[in-house]
């Protein structure tokens, strides 16, 4: 007696779907509708929002003096002694705020506890930051270092990662920078056994001190 193969089976399935209705066909979508709307609420509190919830550390500066406080505070409750810094500006805001840090790049990798950068920009709908490799802190210093410090101001923040990235386009023009990243949070893995590893290949832990230098 003969029994089909396995190809006789979905041929003949093949040509009883094609031989049924065809099912509804929906409407051309419109591509001029953004598929991200623009938030409802104010993108400092949806970033914060996002930014905790991808695992980072978010601490509110009224203005620069208060992220002088609140940067010796941590510091101080974290233990960090070397707090390496690298962006001339910021190493003279540093200075006149009379923190404590190193500027010296040798060893850093083994020495330093911590490393505090700039970034280019903060994306709301994702609660990343976007950093460059045009800054003075370099591809390195927000990577090696367990913890990653980010200082910025709210008129840095974004809606959308087009509009950041619109920002750094404009910003450097025909130098735009040869490496642009997301950083959503610590860095993590999990790889091995679906075993979440938080510093697999960068910071364990992500803060940033957000100062808000918008009108009041």
């Amino acid at each position: 007696m003969y029994e089909p193969r396995s190809k006789d089976i979905i041929l003949g399935k093949i040509r009883e779907a094609l031989a049924k209705p065809a099912p509804f066909i929906p409407p051309t979508p419109d591509f001029s509708i953004p598929i991200h709307p623009d938030p409802v609420d104010d993108v400092s509190i949806v970033f914060a929002t996002n930014f905790v919830k991808n695992g980072g550390v978010f601490i509110y500066c009224e203005s620069e003096e208060d992220f002088y406080d609140q940067l010796f505070l941590f510091k101080k409750e974290k233990g960090i002694n070397n707090l390496y810094v690298w962006e001339e500006e910021l190493k003279e805001k540093l200075h006149a705020g009379g923190i404590v840090f190193t500027e010296d790049e040798t060893d850093f990798i083994k020495a330093a506890d911590a490393g505090l950068t700039t970034c280019e920009a903060l994306i709301a709908r994702t609660g990343s930051l976007l950093v460059s490799g045009a800054t003075e802190s370099g591809r390195r210093l927000n990577i090696y270092p367990e913890k990653h410090l980010t200082v910025a101001f709210a008129s840095q923040l974004y809606s959308d990662i087009k509009d950041g990235l619109q920002f750094v386009k404009e910003k450097y023009g025909q130098k735009f920078p040869s490496m642009v990243s997301l950083v959503s949070g610590p860095s993590r893995t999990a790889d091995i056994e679906k075993t979440l590893v938080l510093g697999a290949h960068g910071p364990k832990e992500l803060i940033l001190f957000l100062i808000d230098d918008t009108p009041h």
